[in-house]
């Protein structure tokens, strides 16, 4: 008896049969996460090695900005783009960050905010 599995190619998700029984669970530990696939393959913009590593939120926000406008694969508004990034870094790291890391990355998309001509959050 054959189970399906699923598979990603060329961005499309296929239904493949898994003679294994083990169905989905087979293949999920093989594979890598999407978020760690977005991480080290976007395409979307370059950003500078070590960015989210800073303690600067503002050299942070400088950084991530810079990246968003210069980049010509984005597919939103520079902006968008870039608050995207930083907010997937965060999220991404979930409950691996410290609250020091996160509170100066929360301030890095403040500073964002204010270089983009934004109203900061509180």
């Amino acid at each position: 008896m054959f189970q399906f599995c699923h598979r990603e190619e060329d961005g499309r998700r296929q239904s493949i049969a898994c003679p294994s029984g083990k169905g989905i669970f087979a293949m999920a530990k093989s594979k890598k996460k999407w978020s760690q696939d977005v991480t080290e393959h976007s395409n979307a913009m370059d950003l500078k090695e070590g960015v989210f590593k800073s303690d600067d939120p503002k050299k942070i926000a400088r950084s991530i900005k810079h990246s968003a406008e210069e980049s010509d694969r984005r597919k939103s508004s520079p902006f968008r783009a870039a608050m995207s990034m930083l907010t997937f870094y965060i999220n991404r790291a979930g409950e691996q960050l410290s609250k020091k890391r996160r509170y100066t990355l929360e301030k890095a998309k403040n500073e964002l905010r204010k270089d983009f001509g934004r109203q900061p959050r509180h």
